[in-house]
């Protein structure tokens, strides 16, 4: 089980998963795999959706409730609990946000691709730090710090895009009915500790299909139901459920969801007959994360460690910055959600968040290696000179 819940094995699911989806597009199972993600599943005449939707808007929803607990302990107890603690790595994230997004809308042009300007602002923990996992032996603590950080504020722009622009035509007796779940949630979670367990959770977990149900009829995008409920559930209890719920995230949701997110035929035209929705996010990830980051990171660290040196050299900087790049999963969903309307936009974009975070992916990997052995050098002279 601890396997599971490493920082590289999630990874490597990740890249095989995706990876089988492309092929599986490409392939003579293509037309039975398509049949099957269109088929529709549920109470016929009650609640139906397809095997499409039940991936990337209930099974994602556990992943978003996942996310959302790890936000709740580090903005109450962790690396993100003061102003002070969290400017910096939120002036390095706005960086790593505005200057994709200018380059994706550079590219785009006023073009009918413009749509797809969020689609390079997120970075995927898992596989960031299954790359830092992998390559960052010897790393200083202060760089692990900045980029879960980093992460975990790219991850809360990625939501609000997500609830902000992907939203329409709310249903507000649903929505209020949600948030009267939600509270019920989480006062109920409360009381675990107190009192007898078994139907509590059996209460909570009826409360949170609710929640889901009622927010996905509302209109405001499913997987939100899993952000406020992570959100307001009580911490002690929450991380417990994190624990249990993190293996079954890691080997099943995101392998799933990535596999039908990389379900793209590839376009049988030339390069040059790409869309901007493909190139501006190939650019965009590894060009405009490595760009933005290491700048409004060098901006931050030199003002608020005026003076004396700061904790992170650039150089440590711009290997964030190509970590920061990996978009992934919320990168596919943010795709997805982009050209709902629009599927050949949609395949194009999907195939440049795939190629522009494998090659953000092969840039950490050397970046990080060099800057982890160039600590370890240095721990080593220090410690033949004493």
């Amino acid at each position: 089980m601890s396997l599971l819940r490493s920082a590289r094995f999630p990874a490597i699911i990740l890249l095989v998963a995706a990876g089988l989806g492309l092929f599986v597009a490409n392939s003579a199972l293509w037309p039975a795999v398509d049949a099957a993600m269109h088929a529709e599943l549920g109470i016929p005449g009650v609640f139906e959706l397809t095997l499409s939707h039940w991936i990337k808007d209930g099974l994602l929803a556990l992943f978003f409730f996942v996310v959302a607990v790890e936000l709740q302990y580090e903005l109450t107890s962790g690396q993100l609990n003061s102003a002070r603690k969290a400017l910096q790595p939120a002036i390095a994230a706005a960086g790593g946000v505005i200057v994709p997004i200018a380059i994706y809308a550079a590219m785009a042009g006023g073009s009918d691709a413009t749509a797809g300007w969020p689609i390079p602002t997120a970075t995927d923990i898992a596989f960031a730090l299954g790359v830092l996992a992998v390559f960052g032996k010897g790393l200083p603590p202060a760089l692990r710090v900045f980029l879960l950080a980093l992460a975990i504020l790219d991850d809360i722009v990625g939501i609000i895009f997500i609830a902000v622009l992907f939203t329409d035509g709310v249903n507000i007796a649903a929505l209020a009915g949600a948030a009267v779940a939600v509270v019920a949630f989480g006062i109920l979670s409360r009381q675990l500790d107190t009192r007898g367990r078994v139907p509590i959770a059996v209460l909570l977990v009826l409360l949170a299909v609710t929640t889901w149900v009622l927010v996905y009829l509302s209109g405001v995008h499913a997987t939100i139901a899993g952000v406020v409920l992570g959100l307001a559930m009580a911490q002690q209890p929450a991380l417990r459920v994190r624990h249990a719920l993190e293996p079954w995230v890691n080997v099943v949701v995101l392998p799933v969801f990535a596999f039908s997110a990389a379900l793209v035929v590839i376009p049988a035209v030339p390069l040059s007959q790409l869309s901007p929705a493909f190139w501006g996010v190939l650019v965009a990830l590894p060009v405009g994360k490595i760009v933005g980051i290491a700048a409004f990171g060098w901006l931050s660290l030199r003002v608020a460690h005026r003076g004396s040196a700061p904790p992170l050299a650039f150089a440590d900087l711009v290997a964030a910055g190509a970590l920061g790049g990996i978009g992934f999963t919320v990168s596919l969903l943010l795709s997805e959600l982009a050209f709902t309307d629009a599927a050949a936009l949609r395949d194009q974009a999907t195939l440049g968040v795939l190629a522009g975070s494998v090659i953000s992916l092969l840039l950490a990997a050397g970046l990080v290696s060099w800057r982890a052995w160039h600590y370890r050098q240095r721990a080593a002279t220090a410690s033949t000179t004493t």
